[in-house]
């Protein structure tokens, strides 16, 4: 029995590769992982403990609504509790914003290159992918940051859902306040705007808007976090979407897959969200150690824009995947983007040390890429 064309024709997911695995290939004590953007450090204690206490409790199955931890959620971003929709990791979300707003034939708009799961959510849901190109961040750049005038633009009648992802993966730029003002408000109410802050806890600049803030008083807008990253979740998969319209977040409770918000993710998250002051600790330590990274990169005469996020972005154009790979022959992974780029994540200094190394003994063997290979937005593969 053949599975739907739609289906077959999806590209299968690749994740990092495992560090032991590379490791043990090259003969060597520890290869470095720079791929995921994942955090450096250990699980928060209260974590810890909490899935200590929640271990025992597994035989039985969670809350379908995970109450505790929406209430959390609520009372941490001050909103009602019919506004949070927990999920199976903000990935899953995605997929259920997909079936609750798109029928087949209409279309979902983002721009690109972005977070490489949103034509694979239109596709599966038999929706048309609206990919707008990124543009240059500074003038005679790379095309790194959204075209928000050109994605509202490309708005049209069959437009359902509509994802900002800020700051964007995988270039780490962020679109500031007023420009994303001006674009809400030129996006018809008939379209739900998702700004997806995956990375919002790692942002910086003060003029790159909290999502929560600009959704207020915006029926159409709603924001998508995870636990993820800053938060040090990510191998117990749990996000949640907040919306303005308690409609918007009922639709999409419905679509959602029953317990899969495990006892221990949401055991966690709530543990999480209590630790937020060791939270931003952490999180200061990331955005300096990716100041460093950045600099020394530029010091080496790379253009790199800056990352709100936490990870940095190499415009290599046509020689990314063989820097990628040659860097793998040194022991470090990284994540490449065929023809456009290399996302970095920020490791410890010890980590980020031996990808310098490594890329050092890379790059001088690697011939440079033309401008129209880096500045190019369209879409590679």
């Amino acid at each position: 029995m053949s599975a739907r064309p739609a289906v077959q024709a999806l590209p299968a997911y690749k994740p990092g590769r495992n560090p032991a695995d590379l490791a043990r290939e090259l003969g060597v004590d520890r290869a470095v992982k720079l791929a995921s953007n994942e955090v450096p450090f250990p699980p928060l204690p209260a974590v810890v403990q909490a899935l200590a206490t929640t271990a025992a409790e597994t035989h039985r199955y969670p809350d379908n609504g995970a109450a505790v931890l929406t209430a959390e959620l609520s009372a941490h971003y001050g909103v009602d509790p019919a506004q949070v929709v927990p999920g199976c990791g903000a990935v899953m979300l995605c997929q259920q914003l997909a079936q609750s707003f798109n029928d087949p034939g209409t279309a979902i708009a983002f721009a690109w290159r972005s977070f490489e799961m949103y034509p694979l959510l239109a596709q599966v849901a038999g929706a048309r992918s609206t990919q707008v190109p990124l543009v240059p961040s500074v003038p005679g750049g790379s095309a790194d940051t959204h075209d928000l005038d050109g994605l509202a633009a490309a708005v049209d009648e069959d437009t359902r859902l509509l994802f900002v992802c800020n700051p964007n993966n995988p270039t780490g730029t962020a679109v500031r306040r007023a420009a994303l003002e001006r674009f809400l408000d030129r996006v018809p109410d008939t379209v739900l705007v998702v700004l997806d802050e995956a990375y919002r806890e790692f942002v910086t600049d003060p003029d790159v808007p909290d999502g929560l803030e600009l959704m207020r008083g915006r029926p159409n807008v709603a924001v998508l976090r995870t636990f993820s990253k800053a938060w040090g979740l990510a191998g117990l998969r749990v996000g949640y979407l907040v919306a303005e319209d308690p409609a918007v977040a009922d639709a999409v409770r419905r679509t959602h897959v029953p317990f899969s918000v495990s006892t221990m993710a949401q055991a966690a998250a709530v543990a999480a969200l209590r630790s937020s002051d060791e939270v931003v600790r952490r999180v200061a330590a990331v955005v300096a150690e990716r100041d460093r990274l950045t600099a020394a990169l530029r010091d080496r005469g790379l253009e790199v824009p800056d990352s709100q996020a936490n990870f940095v972005w190499l415009p290599l154009g046509e020689p990314t995947a063989e820097v990628a790979r040659a860097l793998e022959g040194r022991g470090v992974i990284t994540r490449p983007f065929a023809g456009e780029g290399l996302r970095v994540t920020v490791g410890t200094p010890e980590e980020d040390d031996v990808f310098l190394a490594a890329l050092d003994d890379v790059l001088p063997g690697v011939s440079a890429p033309a401008a129209d290979d880096v500045r190019s937005g369209a879409p590679v593969g």
